[in-house]
């Protein structure tokens, strides 16, 4: 009887086989969803992908497969998706790929396929490696949309950090893209406590879409019909109950338990000699040459096996048809795969030690002296790993320092690093060391430092630094040496040490006026930037330092660093003074940065422009400029990045404006990219802020607590703790708690110095006021009130009060401590007038209807009935606009306690400006409007998506309700009306960063 070995059909796998459909079936809804298969070696994962992607590629799929390649603990940067790129070039050519993406940028890509042309320099590594990502989920979300897409990503055990980031990267993003499951297999039993992969999974565990299999063993009951599909009988009770007790239903077992003979046959020693039996039936020649291949790894392709075993193509395929036909070799287009790596262990396993050093060396001499004997990209970093286990230290030592080079390249940073390391670690047993690579011992260490910082590892960064500067003569070698230092520093801070700054100012001391300008302004910029960012920095000092990184780099003619230091300069200016002059600053950074093709400082010009802009009160123009940054930001790549930080300085302004359905919508979108969670706590922050003024407690409440969770740990900083605890004090007055909400800001006040915050001081400032005056009718409370609004009154006295908002907090702070200090109904209503009117030049209307409420019931105290009607009306219409329930039902109950009523009022002259008026929109809403000016300038439903930064989805929604309401059947006769009603003559599109349009306004 023939044995085929392998089964003809999945067995045992139908509930596995229908959860991977019905993950596919969500993904097809517009879902996200991933799967993550996990299984001891031989359980059948990879059998149970490969048929799962044949029935999905029958159902009308497109299946993309990329495995993680096994080279060490080392891996193979980017390998699964090498494979698919490669894949993908042979479906649809390179220039098909290229369509794909926004403007056919593939300069990212290039770094792991050469069919995409020369990469993109890599003066701005961090960018370049955003970029690469944004790239490839552009590349899946643009294919999804054809049709349902399948990514499987195999072996994850042997993934290597760079793979684990953009694995972990793409399924945080899923909910971009509708029609995408992706399916990653992993050994489980080859997850040691201190695996790498172990906390990607237990991270991506806590994802809402993500779902885990483990794949078990077969039953007993499953694996008789195993054995029965393989040799087509089924087996004797006795032969199947030796088979079950001896493979314990692992599938590759039962496999090799049967081509060695079937059920009937004695049974092997050990499971090593059970999967190593089908190899030592083979033909000598046959073994040599399989023996020699499992020095090659899991896959090896034909050319280098041929040219490492010294055998012509003819007789190598001879040799090697016996172990194709045994099944302990699968042949693929360009070379041959073992059919399990548990067969190649145990094969390679059972080389002798000089033995296996020697066959590693033949496959490193063939890779050095023909890099095109394996898949582009892969040479440097197979023959590093072949010289270390071949145990020869000179060339290990060479190989490893080319190989960090082609990591670095490829933006594989962690891996850049593991090869340095490895040349760290072999420099004492190569006395020529530095001959050999062309770089002292020191030159490493600063490539190592680096790498360090790109790969996130901050504190390996000042081990490496403080290593370095043992071995450096300051006196002898300033420059490097201080160098050395704003680098400890720098990543010293990065880490969280508190005691950073003491290097970033000796790295100023040291460095020479005469050193190298480019090395000097690097320093001073350092330094300057820091500087601004200390509580209670002084500004005289950061500015003489920013402007001498400005003059420096300058001189150097870098202008990249002369960009980030003329950002650091305008930080350093007062804003309110100084915004004209800060702006024209941040136009020069942009310009220069623009020059230097710098793309992190050209959009820091944007994040710090429009956050000042939106700190000042001048909410249009922050939202103007933010939305600028989000544009190119997605240009750039850098979406999902820089562009989550602008479109957070987009949603706080357009919450401030009182227009809350674009900045949910933006919320939504930032949510959607899984932005860090410090950055999620900001989001989450003013989704809080939204709910809280439309009267949604619970939604409210949610959002405060999940901000707490997100910045539990994190150090102090204003523009985060304080929001917070005026967030929780909010909403602890709203359901009626007091003691909580003055406790939250008894807290801060406690325990940090505030005095230097005022943007974010006065609003919690305000808030406690109120939490005094509603504490003072609890008699258990009220002492405790009074010694805070004391307190309070003194911080208030500290203060600044910069731009219009922060005005408009200083007098509603007042106005809030005249009800406390219970002063005639005139005053108060004098105090509350003069605080709505600050907050009406502020456009800000949710704070103003607050204002012109309490100078309502001012006035109805006072006996002016009539001019309590109006500032109610007007608040209630305000209200009203907003959707703003709870304070709605406020006034509305006031009213009713003052004999007023709300009836019809006039349009409201203090409502935010939303664009132009209702009359001239068509009835179209502030944001349906801006939608159709897009529609208008040619603009699809992504790129409207883009430049708003909200969802296609939504977008889209938007089009449909403007085609209705115009009464129009197509864009094309919307975008005809506008044009025919110049609706947009006065309204031109956005204008462009890299020109510096937003430092003109």
């Amino acid at each position: 009887m023939t044995v085929s070995f392998l089964s003809p059909s999945l067995v045992g796998r139908a509930g596995e086989l229908t959860a991977l459909d019905a993950a596919l079936a969500v993904a097809g809804s517009g879902e996200p969803s991933a799967v993550l298969v996990g299984g001891e070696a031989g359980v059948g994962k990879s059998r149970l992908v490969n048929e799962f992607a044949g029935r999905s590629r029958r159902a009308g799929a497109r299946v993309l497969a990329g495995g993680c390649l096994e080279l060490g603990a080392d891996g193979l940067p980017f390998a699964p998706f090498t494979s698919v790129l490669r894949e993908l070039v042979r479906d649809l050519g390179a220039d098909g790929v290229a369509g794909l993406l926004p403007a056919g940028a593939t300069r990212e890509l290039a770094r792991l396929l050469p069919e995409f042309g020369e990469p993109a320099g890599s003066d701005d590594a961090g960018a370049a490696r955003a970029r690469l990502f944004e790239q490839m989920l552009i590349l899946l979300e643009q294919l999804a949309d054809r049709g349902p897409l399948v990514l499987i990503v195999e072996d994850a055990h042997w993934a290597d950090r760079s793979t684990r980031d953009l694995l972990e990267f793409l399924i945080r993003n899923q909910r971009t893209i509708g029609g995408l499951l992706i399916v990653v297999t992993y050994r489980s039993d080859d997850l040691h406590r201190t695996h790498p992969l172990r906390p990607l999974l237990a991270e991506l565990g806590r994802v809402g879409w993500v779902r885990r299999i483990e794949l078990g063993r077969l039953t007993r009951a499953d694996t008789d019909e195993l054995v029965a599909r393989i040799t087509g009988r089924e087996p004797r009770e006795d032969a199947a109950r030796a088979v079950y007790r001896r493979t314990e239903g692992n599938p590759l077992f039962v496999e090799a338990l049967i081509g060695d003979g079937g059920p009937d046959s004695s049974l092997p020693e050990s499971l090593r000699d059970l999967l190593i039996a089908g190899v030592r039936r083979l033909p000598e020649p046959t073994q040599d040459v399989v023996r020699i291949a499992s020095a090659g790894g899991k896959q090896v392709g034909h050319a280098l096996l041929a040219a490492v075993v010294g055998l012509d193509d003819t007789t190598l395929a001879s040799a090697l048809r016996p172990a194709v036909a045994a099944n302990v070799l699968l042949a693929g287009s360009d070379g041959y795969s073992f059919r399990h790596a548990l067969i190649r262990e145990a094969v390679h396993d059972e080389l002798l030690p000089g033995e296996r050093g020697g066959l590693h060396g033949r496959f490193a001499r063939a890779i050095e002296g023909d890099p095109l004997l394996v898949p582009p990209g892969r040479a440097a970093v197979e023959r590093a790993y072949h010289w270390y286990a071949a145990m020869d230290p000179g060339w290990a030592l060479i190989s490893a320092w080319q190989a960090a080079a082609e990591s670095g390249r490829a933006l594989a940073h962690a891996e850049q690093l593991a090869m340095l390391s490895r040349v760290l670690e072999l420099w004492d047993h190569v006395p020529d060391a530095a001959d050999r690579i062309r770089a002292d011992h020191v030159a490493v260490l600063e490539a190592a430092i680096g790498a360090a910082e790109l790969a996130g590892e901050f504190d390996r960064g000042v081990t490496l630094a403080s290593g370095a500067l043992k071995e450096i003569d300051p006196s002898a070698d300033p420059v490097r040496a201080a160098l050395l230092r704003s680098s400890r520093g720098h990543l010293a801070k990065l880490a969280g040490r508190e005691d950073y700054a003491k290097d970033l100012a000796e790295a100023v001391r040291l460095i020479p006026a005469d050193a190298p300008p480019a090395a000097r302004a690097q320093v001073l910029e350092v330094a300057a930037h820091d500087i601004h960012h200390r509580e209670g920095f002084d500004p005289a000092e950061a500015r003489a330092r920013a402007e001498e990184a400005v003059a420096v780099a300058r001189q150097a003619g870098d202008p990249a660093i002369e960009a980030m230091a003329l950002v650091t300069l305008a930080c350093a200016e007062p804003f309110a003074a100084s915004l004209e002059r800060n702006r024209a600053l941040l136009a020069e950074a942009r310009a220069a940065a623009a020059r230097a093709k710098a793309y992190q400082p050209l959009l820091r010009a944007a994040i710090t422009e429009s956050d000042m802009l939106e700190g000042l009160g001048e909410h249009e123009l922050a939202a103007a400029v933010a939305r600028e940054g989000v544009a190119a930001a997605v240009e750039y790549g850098l979406a999902r990045t820089s562009g989550v930080t602008l479109a957070i300085n987009l949603a706080e302004p357009l919450v401030s404006l009182g227009r809350w359905d674009e900045a949910a919508e933006v919320i939504e979108r930032a949510l959607e990219f899984m932005p860090p969670r410090v950055g999620r706590s900001s989001v989450w922050r003013l989704a809080g802020d939204v709910a809280l003024g439309r009267g949604d407690l619970p939604a409210a409440a949610a959002r405060a607590a999940s901000v707490r969770a997100a910045l539990d740990g994190v150090r102090y900083k204003d523009e985060h703790q304080l929001p917070l605890a005026r967030l929780e004090s909010e909403v602890r007055l709203a359901e009626g708690r007091p003691a909580e909400a003055l406790a939250a800001v008894e807290d801060l006040l406690d325990h940090y110095n505030v005095s230097s915050s005022s943007r974010y001081v006065w609003p919690l400032l305000v808030t406690g006021a109120r939490a005094c005056l509603a504490a003072a009718g609890d008699e258990a409370l009220a002492r405790g009130a009074e010694a805070l609004r004391e307190r309070l009154r003194t911080e208030a006295g500290k203060l600044m009060a910069d731009g219009v908002t922060q005005s408009a907090h200083q007098v509603t702070f007042a106005a809030e401590m005249a009800r406390a200090d219970r002063l005639s109904p005139g005053d108060q209503l004098a105090a509350w007038d003069q605080a709505a009117r600050a907050w009406e030049t502020a456009s800000e209307p949710y704070p103003m209807a607050l204002a012109l409420q309490r100078a309502g019931e001012a006035a109805l105290s006072a006996g002016d009935h009539d001019g309590g009607t109006q500032r109610l009306r007007r608040a209630a219409k305000l209200a009203g606009h907003l959707g703003a329930g709870a304070l709605g039902g406020d006034i509305a109950l006031l009213a009713r306690r003052g004999r007023v009523g709300l009836g019809s009022q006039d349009d409201d002259p203090g409502a935010a400006p939303t664009g132009p008026p209702e009359q001239d929109r068509l009835g179209l809403t502030a944001r349906e409007f801006e939608v159709l000016r897009l529609v208008a300038a040619g603009r699809s439903n992504r790129e409207i998506a883009a430049e708003l930064f909200i969802s296609a989805k939504t977008a889209s929604v938007h089009v449909s309700n403007i085609l209705g309401k115009l009464g129009v059947a197509s864009r094309g006769e919307a975008a005809a009306t506008a044009h025919r009603l110049r609706l947009f003559d006065s309204f031109p599109a956005t204008g462009d960063l890299d020109g510096g349009t937003a430092g003109r306004r």
